[in-house]
């Protein structure tokens, strides 16, 4: 078992960030609350690699650039990127590439938070 499950990304306004994900990452989420903070969560397949999370707003959830930071995998950092950028998104981290791993950018999200781009190479998929 893997020892990281779940992950909660704060947010300050739920539905400008449902929407930057949403089109950033091409996610959906269902919705929730949970001791009475307002949850998005992102889908959780069975037997699918990875993790899986959910956006979260409340007085203990403060967007940030430090701290943790989560790596989401997609197919094509420069386009994920041009794709952030326009959606309100900024670079925080240019594209670079680790040789028989893959390439790796970071990006701020419209809350505030330093996201984490992941793009395998072809050898490690």
């Amino acid at each position: 078992t893997n020892p990281v499950t779940h992950f909660e990304i704060p947010v300050t306004d739920m539905e400008r960030a449902k929407d930057f994900y949403r089109i950033v990452f091409n996610l959906t989420f269902s919705t929730d609350t949970i001791d009475g903070y307002p949850m998005a969560m992102m889908p959780f397949y069975n037997n699918a690699m990875g993790i899986s999370g959910a956006l979260v707003k409340g007085t203990s959830y403060v967007p940030s650039k430090n701290g943790t930071r989560i790596y989401f995998q997609i197919n094509d950092v420069k386009a994920t990127i041009a794709v952030a950028l326009k959606s309100g998104g900024t670079i925080l981290y240019q594209p670079k590439v680790l040789p028989a791993l893959g390439v790796v950018a970071e990006i701020q999200d419209t809350e505030g938070n330093r996201i984490g781009l992941f793009e395998p190479s072809r050898e490690a998929q």
